[in-house]
């Protein structure tokens, strides 16, 4: 195995593992080891339960993007892939952060209050 798939997959391969984990095994009660934990995904249960399903999805896509665009870059790269790799794992879980927390804020109130549509 060359050094290069090895580092794609200890790293966006990672990323894509954890994020099916998270996506089969969401937390079922707020806590601050497994989840999404931001001041405001922690305020109740219900922000609780959407903030997981709407990160662990959004990871879900992107991180599996990720590997995916890390690989197919190995496969045409002329150049030894050194940082290109964990840019895209960083790209993933600022994505996913920040499509959560515009749900956050899209469906909640700062109070932790569901927004009437």
């Amino acid at each position: 195995m060359s050094e290069t798939l090895l580092y794609i997959l200890t790293t966006n391969g990672l990323l894509f593992l954890i994020s099916i984990i998270f996506w089969k095994f969401p937390p079922k009660k707020v806590n601050g080891i497994y989840g999404y934990k931001t001041p405001k995904a922690m305020l109740n249960k219900e922000i609780w339960d959407f903030s997981n399903a709407i990160f662990n999805k959004s990871l879900l896509i992107y991180s599996g993007i990720s590997f995916l665009g890390a690989l197919v870059i190995a496969n045409f790269a002329t150049i030894e892939l050194t940082w290109q790799p964990m840019v895209l794992v960083l790209l993933s879980i600022l994505v996913s952060v920040i499509k959560t927390e515009r749900a956050l804020n899209d469906n909640f109130t700062e109070e932790g209050k569901k927004k009437k549509n």
